[in-house]
């Protein structure tokens, strides 16, 4: 089953690799003999599906999760190998997805409205005038 990253992204199944071990945590004694504990790992550098500028994108903005060009996906939270296989492809999907996302516009800087200033300034008035209530009185 192909992994759908956006519309103008699907990551063919021959491109994810798959591997299983054996996971710690709840499952009683059953956890001894089943490989739930799940890798998914997909090699960025030499996907075939990604254009020269999504992979460089993918490439710059995932370099510290990346090894060897591949990115690797753990998933072993749940009990069945089922379970943890779909929560490895939604975390991959998810990862994908805000990697390829356009940078946000930047921000304009504003001036402070003079309403805001006049409301910080009687604000300060206001906690100076309840700590000087809080001073004992001048001993005379």
């Amino acid at each position: 089953m192909d992994l759908v990253v956006s519309p103008a992204l699907t990551i063919p199944s021959s491109e994810l690799t798959w591997r299983f071990s054996r996971s710690s945590g709840p499952g009683g004694q059953h956890v001894n003999t089943s490989d739930s504990r799940v890798e998914l790992i997909w090699h960025v550098a030499g996907s075939a599906t990604l254009s020269e500028s999504q992979r460089a994108m993918l490439l710059s903005r995932l370099a510290n999760r990346l090894v060897a060009g591949s990115i690797v996906v753990t998933a072993s939270e749940r009990r069945s190998q089922l379970r943890n296989r779909e929560t490895a492809l939604a975390r991959l999907t998810e990862i994908v997805a805000t990697a390829l996302a356009p940078d946000a516009a930047p921000r304009r800087p504003t001036k402070a409205t003079r309403g805001s200033k006049l409301r910080r300034l009687a604000a300060k008035g206001q906690r100076s005038e309840t700590k000087q209530q809080r001073r004992r009185p001048p001993q005379e």
